[in-house]
């Protein structure tokens, strides 16, 4: 029974993994038989949990929306904030929480009847969270429908502009979402070119699961983060920024930590590092922290903080009105 039971439970999870299972592949993985697979999910329909089923040599098993996991005693508010705090954190709210939040989300908007993704979709669109980001502004429907597609091993559609090109539809398999710095890319196998290729999010419209599951490739090197950094790094106009403030680390740390990396030179003085593809972005950071500074690289950077100088002061000169008392 102890056996039957532990077997029970991993077929629970499996159902939960993907959208579809085909029967001879669940059995497979349960290392079991047909006939004691029908058993075993006969039993969870016992247990209150409705399996779909589908007859024939293609047939296979999932579960039906917002019946994959045990009730949990949420009611629908509960589940609406879970789902929303979420996608908050996924969007940069909690600094190294991003990719968990975006694996979590997936799970929670497959399990929600449509009832309830429409309430979250609504609440969503009239909310902006308060988070310093800086990063391109994503739309949170076409990240989760990436990441249920890599969950659940499910071909991908979507139309995507390169940094230099125009607008192309792609279909790939997609593999894994990362987030690294300020910006989301979608790892795929792209069918189209019969080779990995890496997609920034944000460049990224209306994606669309289109049913066809794949059976999963290996990545090379086995590693999708260090693979991406990898590919970001080979990107040749990217700039490698070094900046001297004098400031404590520590208190650089708490203001811009997540962005970048921040190492002490003396106990008032510390340096930060980012390698970024916009020098905007560090000049806003120098701006923020209203400190003296010495910029070590690169040297456009020297040109950027004076163009960006030279605005506000304009900005800023005094506009009174000709014939207007100084007094």
């Amino acid at each position: 029974m102890a056996n039957t039971s532990a077997r029970m439970l991993r077929l629970l999870s499996l159902l939960q993994t993907h959208r579809y299972w085909p029967g001879s592949e669940l059995a497979e993985r349960l290392e079991v038989s047909l006939r004691t697979l029908r058993r075993d999910v006969d039993r969870l329909r016992d247990l209150g949990y409705p399996v779909d089923a589908a007859r024939g040599v293609a047939g296979g098993y999932q579960l039906q929306a917002g019946a994959a996991v045990p009730p949990l005693l949420l009611d629908d508010d509960e589940a609406v904030a879970i789902a929303v705090g979420l996608r908050t954190a996924a969007a940069g709210a909690v600094a190294g929480f991003e990719e968990t939040s975006v694996r979590a989300l997936a799970k929670v908007i497959q399990l929600l009847p449509p009832r309830l993704r429409r309430r979250i979709d609504a609440l969503q669109a009239v909310t902006a969270p308060g988070v310093l980001g800086g990063g391109p502004v994503l739309d949170p429907a076409a990240l989760t429908t990436i990441a249920l597609a890599c969950r659940g091993e499910e071909r991908l559609r979507f139309e995507y502009v390169p940094r230099d090109g125009e607008s192309a539809g792609r279909h790939v398999e997609p593999h894994r979402l990362v987030a690294l710095g300020r910006r989301w890319y979608l790892i795929a196998w792209d069918l189209d070119r019969a080779d990995w290729r890496s997609f920034r999010v944000d460049r990224l419209t209306n994606p669309s699961l289109t049913g066809a599951r794949f059976r999963p490739r290996d990545i090379p090197g086995g590693d999708p983060v260090a693979w991406m950094r990898q590919r970001l790094a080979a990107v040749p106009s990217r700039h490698d920024v070094s900046v001297v403030l004098a400031l404590p680390a520590a208190a650089v740390r708490q203001q811009v930590g997540h962005w970048a990396s921040v190492e002490a030179v003396t106990d008032d003085t510390c340096r930060i590092r980012m390698s970024v593809d916009d020098l905007g972005w560090p000049v806003m950071i120098l701006g923020v922290l209203d400190a003296d500074f010495t910029i070590e690289s690169p040297p456009e950077l020297h040109e950027r903080a004076r163009q960006a100088a030279d605005t506000l002061l304009r900005g800023a000169a005094d506009r009174r009105p000709r014939g207007a008392d100084p007094h």
